[in-house]
């Protein structure tokens, strides 16, 4: 395999650099006269992205993650950062009611969303529901416990703190400059630009149109997104979105094709999106309960 190869090019008044990390296209927007600085941040902003994908990806047999989910049933000591995630995904856990659990990665055994029509049925996915469940889970800081066959997955915070991440490395190490750290459509706005105008960011149509829904000016801040425009799976005309209900192992019903969020963070943006999708018609009741800004996309 050869190894992840970073693009910077030069756009107007700023530079862009490219890479590939956890399955999307990240993107670094800097405004900077020097392309040395550029450079430098994008490379900050890669290493901390393979980095973070290196150590918490489900797919690799050499990190963390992989030593929890084969300790059948013996307790893992977890590194100060791991155990950062772990408390994030408690406080999601609670917060939604048992809706979003890392301990839901077995059902990827069930679902496929590449697109396809492959529905799973009901006794296969009362088999991995035994699996299921943070209540199930002996957590005391910096040890976890967790019963045989059972495994956690970070991918539904991974992204979002690779995103927070990188944007407080590229500005401990460069400074203040202004910049946009995207991680497939999650991102950060570190500054205003140099003459005090916004970044402008465009939202994805969830519809394959191409277009974007709107276009939101920031100065300083997060959005992230949550949705099944790229992962789902589409069967006798009913669509089905990867963010499964992790009480039941199926989509949620009635939820929204796509729900942005802005926040002060990417964490917290992330956070609030996925929840709102959880809570299926009531996403928008719940963003106005969480004082949230947001953008909702319904299915037509």
């Amino acid at each position: 395999m050869s190894p992840p190869s970073i693009t910077i090019v030069r756009s107007s008044d700023h530079f862009v650099g490219r890479f590939m990390a956890m399955a999307c296209r990240c993107e670094v927007l800097i405004e900077t006269d020097e392309e040395l600085i550029a450079h430098r941040a994008v490379e900050i902003a890669a290493q901390c992205a393979w980095r973070i994908e290196a150590k918490f990806s489900r797919y690799r047999n050499d990190n963390i993650v992989h030593r929890i989910n084969t300790a059948n049933g013996a307790p893992v000591k977890v590194d100060d950062e791991t155990a950062k995630l772990l408390d994030s995904a408690e406080t999601l856990t609670r917060m939604s009611d048992g809706r979003f659990d890392i301990t839901s990665g077995v059902l990827r055994q069930a679902w496929t969303f590449d697109g396809g029509d492959r529905v799973p049925s009901q006794s296969i996915l009362d088999e991995l529901l035994r699996y299921v469940g943070w209540d199930k889970v002996r957590w005391q800081h910096p040890v976890l416990w967790m019963q045989p066959g059972m495994q956690i997955d970070f991918g539904g915070i991974g992204k979002e703190y690779a995103v927070d991440t990188a944007a407080r490395l590229i500005e401990s190490q460069l400074g203040a400059i202004s910049c946009v750290v995207n991680f497939g459509g999650d991102l950060v706005v570190s500054h205003p630009r140099r003459d005090g105008a916004p970044w402008r960011v465009g939202i994805e149509a969830a519809a394959a149109s191409g277009s974007a829904h709107g276009l939101i000016a920031l100065h300083q801040g997060a959005l992230a997104t949550s949705g099944d425009s790229r992962r789902f799976v589409l069967a006798n005309g009913q669509r089905y979105s990867h963010i499964l209900d992790a009480r039941t192992g199926w989509p949620v019903p009635g939820a929204a094709r796509s729900v942005t969020v802005a926040a002060s963070t990417c964490t917290q943006a992330g956070a609030l999106s996925t929840l709102a999708i959880l809570q299926g018609a009531n996403a928008q009741q719940f963003l106005e309960s969480q004082g949230a800004r947001f953008w909702i996309q319904w299915r037509g």
